[in-house]
């Protein structure tokens, strides 16, 4: 059975574009996976995997990898239940002017 990811996403923020980009990856690496995506809450990139949450921005006020996302959906396809800690994104520029 293919992995459910749902996403919510702020518009206001641009997040659209993170969306689009986690999208072309799952659909690339998991072709049959059911995914959704919609403008939610000011600063949200909320990831759900088969109704589980499995990472929050506004808690963390980071990405997911979006490589862990889908790697905890292939596991998922797999039977495991979803793991509610992925890793984050890290930022590989920083300039403090």
């Amino acid at each position: 059975m293919p992995s459910k990811i749902e996403v919510e996403y702020c518009g206001t923020c641009g997040h659209k574009a993170q969306f689009d980009e986690l999208a072309e990856k799952l659909k690339e690496k998991i072709p049959d996976v059911e995914l959704s995506g919609r403008e939610g809450r000011r600063g949200s990139f909320e990831v759900t995997l088969n109704d589980t949450l499995v990472h929050s921005k506004l808690q963390t006020l980071a990405f997911p990898d979006y490589d862990d996302v889908v790697l905890a959906a292939k596991e998922a396809d797999e039977g495991k239940p979803p793991r509610t800690k992925l890793k984050q994104q890290t930022i590989t520029s920083c300039i403090i002017s």
